[in-house]
């Protein structure tokens, strides 16, 4: 199963990303931009597979850039110490 067939899956697994990003010393700018970055890239090249990557999907899809950023900030809080190595 892919991770992103699953909502807690995906969220753990993010969560496991920030902490070896925050482990190896990235700043929180950095996590923020990667974090957009990843959400634009997912987007536009990503099918969701289930309601709630639908929902970020189209809520991604009618924000402007600077909620967009929110938007990836969000997600960075909502898994900050979710993973599975805290």
């Amino acid at each position: 199963m892919s991770v992103l067939e699953n909502w807690d899956h995906w969220k753990s697994f993010l969560g496991d990303r920030l902490n070896q990003a925050e482990g190896q010393g990235l700043n929180k700018g950095v996590v923020s931009d990667v974090a957009y970055q990843i959400g634009g890239y997912l987007a536009e090249q990503v099918e969701p597979k289930n309601e709630q990557e639908r929902l970020l999907a189209d809520l991604w899809s009618v924000a402007d850039e600077e909620e967009q950023h929110a938007i990836a900030n969000m997600m960075v809080k909502l898994v900050h110490n979710n993973g599975t190595r805290e």
